[in-house]
Formats: structure tokens, sequence, C-alpha cells
């Protein structure tokens, strides 16, 4: 194990999976002219609703419920979790890492999202198989950057600080782990976080 890591954390959306949420607000439009603007624009203003829902605040049902209420009720509620759901894309050349690290770290999945995303956009995803554990913020009630969630990842762990290694998009996040004591790698984009996580272990 090179410098001394033995838990190498990755984040999950734009760094193993992207995602676009136009695709979604596009097929809003389908249903009704300018349907996924109006929606978008009372999602953002009403952001700390996601908030609750991503660290299970609030249920399922009552995540959807409001979200179909700001749709008109235009849609089903399964319709709904389909199609907010189906963002994610193709997934990142970071991944082809992943059988390589396993064979010498532990790895662990660190995100803040939510058991629809979960259970109807990224868990189908293949390489999902090489991690030891998921930490999400909606199973342990703590979002990124608070420290209960990388507590979490350590809890698991049971390591040192210094002991992690960690890959986010977001640098707040990637702050809030440094300053506990993690190592960090901000990506940027593939290419340069691939090479950098390789320079990083020797691999």
């Amino acid at each position: 194990m090179k410098n001394n890591i033995s838990t190498v954390v990755f984040d999950l959306g734009m760094v193993l999976i992207p995602f676009d949420y136009n695709i979604m607000l596009n097929k809003l439009d389908k249903i009704e002219h300018g349907l996924g603007a109006r929606y978008f624009k009372l999602y953002q203003e009403n952001i700390d609703v996601y908030k609750k829902y991503e660290k299970w605040d609030l249920t399922d049902e009552e995540f959807c419920r409001i979200n179909l209420n700001w749709l008109d009720n235009k849609i089903s509620e399964e319709e709904f979790k389909i199609i907010w759901s189906d963002i994610f894309l193709k997934e990142t050349k970071l991944t082809s890492l992943l059988p390589e690290l396993k064979e010498n770290y532990k790895l662990v999945l660190m995100s803040n999202t939510c058991h629809i995303h979960q259970k109807y956009g990224w868990e189908k995803y293949g390489f999902l198989k090489y991690f030891d554990k998921l930490i999400l913020s909606h199973e342990v009630a703590a979002y990124k950057p608070m420290k209960e969630i990388y507590k979490s990842v350590e809890n698991y762990t049971n390591e040192k600080p210094e002991s992690h290694l960690y890959i986010d998009d977001v640098k707040e996040y990637l702050d809030a782990a440094v300053k506990l004591g993690w190592n960090g790698i901000h990506f940027i984009d593939e290419d340069d976080a691939y090479k950098k996580v390789k320079d990083f272990l020797e691999i």
C-alpha cells in the first residue's frame, strides 16, 4: 500500500457516473411545454426539500407528493420516479481502476444520494460490485460536508483518517475530508483524475 493508504473512497455522481438533469427536464417538456423549466425553478427555490430527503428526513412518499404538486400532478408517482432518476450517463474511466484497486485497498463509495435515485437510477451499474461498502446519505442520515458522513466511513474501515484517499468533484466536500485528516484528489475531469489516482497510488 502506497502512502500508507488502506482505503480509497469515491464520490458517485460526476466522479464515477456523470448525470444530466436536462434529460429529465426535456421529458417533462414533452408532457407539457414549459413544464420542465417551471418544475426546476420550484425545485431550486425549495432545495431544502431535497436536502431533507437526501438524509431521510422525508420518506419516498412525502418527497414524491411534494414534487408531484410542483408538476401539477401531470404524471403518476411511478412515472416521476422513473423520469427523475433517468439522468445517469455512461460511467467514467475511473471505474476501470476498481478491479485493480480492490486487490490492495478497501473500496468505499460515499455519496449524497437518495433512495429513489439508488433504486431507479444507479443501482444497476456493474462496477458497484467492487465496493466493500456503500456509505449513502439517506442511510446514515447525514450528507457531505457534514462531519458525520465521513465518520461513518471511518467507523466502517476502523482506520486512521490519514489512511483514506478520497476523490470528489465538489471542492467543499473534499476540503471537509482533508480537514479531518484524509488525503484528497479533486476531480476536475476523468482523464485528470484517472492520472492523479494512478500517480498517487503508484499503480
